[in-house]
Formats: structure tokens, sequence, C-alpha cells
């Protein structure tokens, strides 16, 4: 039976100091009620964009202790079912997203999602492909805001954390502390604007502990593919890392040789960008799953 958390249950940063606002068994099934990265704030197109309060951007909820986990272990978070809410608010305007520079006014939009799709405008409209955009596990060392992405994890937009796929995070303190929220009716690779179609949501996850593993994380896998992701100050590093990380992944788990890997994910591996518009930058390398000839973990 799955065990509530109730969207009122935030923190505005990863860090190793919070208290859980929940304490698990290994193995068990969560549903995460999630506001949406405003805290629910924007209740109309008219909201005074003036009076939003930057304070309460990104909320997630959490943080969830997972009994077991201990510092060098991985935790595995199935993404088993994305409920969203039935509108979703977007923004851009000055200072925003890619071309915040050219803009001179701010747009706040609030877009129905109806029969699988979300309505951008009275004629036009996008195809629903639900997301988490922050999700994460207390980092290593000093607190991290939910806004920037690092090696926890947190805010890295990747469009394919969704239904169906499997993370795996790193635990870096007693009990992992993992959070989630930030979740996007639709989202493109890149996060252009500096928004999806933000929305609130109830999210179902699954907790497993995987115990000493050398997994590189934050890791995703889905049905066809295998993705590292790495979060940078800039692009290069990040795409630099993502590298790394799937040469290392591949060297394990198909005997490769660092050459051959490279050649590989030369040919068929697929480097692409999550998010650009956070103060860092998150990218994914991508490869199907049956260049793999050992399973990821036990």
């Amino acid at each position: 039976m799955a065990i509530r958390l109730n969207k009122q249950q935030v923190i505005y940063n990863f860090s190793k100091e919070h208290p859980p606002a929940l304490i698990v068994e290994n193995g068990a099934t969560i549903q995460v009620e999630t506001a949406d990265c405003f805290t629910d704030q924007i209740d109309s197109a008219n909201y005074a964009f003036s009076g939003l309060n930057w304070d309460q951007i990104n909320p997630a909820t959490g943080p969830i202790f997972v009994k077991g986990a201990e510092p060098g272990d991985v935790l595995k978070v199935k993404i088993k079912k994305i409920e969203l809410d039935s509108m979703a608010t977007m923004i851009t305007g000055p200072d925003m997203g890619v071309l915040g520079s050219e803009l001179t006014q701010t747009t706040i939009k609030k877009c129905p999602i109806k029969n699988d799709f979300v309505q951008l405008t009275s004629t036009l409209k996008v195809k629903v492909n639900k997301m988490i955009g922050v999700i994460g596990t207390a980092p290593k060392d000093e607190a991290i805001s939910c806004g920037t992405p690092d090696a926890h994890g947190g805010n890295m937009d990747c469009k394919e954390i969704t239904e169906g796929a499997d993370l795996y995070l790193p635990a870096h303190t007693k009990g992992a502390l993992l959070a989630l929220g930030d979740v996007h009716a639709a989202m493109g690779d890149g996060e252009v604007a500096v928004c999806g179609a933000e929305v609130a949501s109830l999210v179902t996850i699954e907790v497993h502990i995987l115990k000493n593993s050398s997994l590189p994380t934050p890791l995703l896998v889905n049905s066809e593919k295998i993705m590292t992701i790495s979060s940078f100050p800039t692009l290069d590093e990040a795409s630099v890392d993502a590298t790394k990380k799937m040469v290392s992944l591949l060297q394990e788990k198909s005997q490769l040789s660092s050459a051959d890997a490279i050649l590989l994910l030369s040919l068929a591996g697929d480097l692409r960008i999550c998010q650009i518009v956070d103060p860092n930058k998150t990218v994914r390398m991508e490869l199907d799953k049956h260049y793999f000839k050992l399973p990821l973990a036990d």
C-alpha cells in the first residue's frame, strides 16, 4: 500500500541537515504531492508578477528518509505514475531564459490540460509529455538550492525523467533524503523560456537501495536506453562529464576498452541538452540498452 506525502512538506534546498518529512522502508511505494514550481502562487494570467515570492520557487516535497541507505549506496527511484492537475502555468520575460534580452515585458499564461494536450493559445496546443524537473538526494557537502542541478540530481529538467523510467541517485548521507517537485506537463529539451508547462501533480514512486554501488549517478534508464546525466556551469563541461560517465559504464558493463567505448558513442550515442537556463547546465548522454552486456545492478 502506498504512503502519501502532502505538498505542505517541502524544502527549497537539498541538505543533509533537513529533518525527514517521511521515513520509509526500502522498497516502499510513495505517493508524493507536488506544488508547481511557483508554489502555486500564480492563480491567473493577470497575476501581478512583481508580487511573486522568489524565496518560494522550485519547492521539492520531502525529504524522504529511506531506512538502510548509507553513504556510498545508490538510491533507485522507479517513476511509476505522474498525475497532473488540470491547469499549467508558463512565464517568460526580460532576463528570463535564452532570449530574455529580446523581451520587454513579462508574459504569464494559464494553460488548460485536456485530452492529453496542453493548450498554449486558443489555436495552439502541445501534446502532454509529463516529467519531473526537480528530483534529488542530499548533497555530500553544503546545501544546494532546489533551482540548481548538480551531482546530487536536483533541478536537472530532464524530460526523460517520466513514467516508466528508473532514476539512480547517490546516497551521501544516512537515509539519502530524497525530495522531488517541479513537475511539467510538457517541456522541450533546453527549457529555453525558463519554464515548462508548470503544474501541480501527484507522483507515485518506488524506492530501492543498491548497497555500495559503483554506478555513475545521476543515471536514468527506461525500456529502450540508458542515460548518464551531468550538470556543470557550462555545456562543454557537462558534455565531457556525461560522456566520461557513459564510457566508464561501458567499460564495466560491456568490457570495452576506453577507445572502443568512445568510438561507439561517436557512432551510436546521442548527447542532448536537458536544460540551459539554470546556474548549472544539464546534459545527458543516451545509448541504446542493447550495447550493454551485463545488467546495471542486481
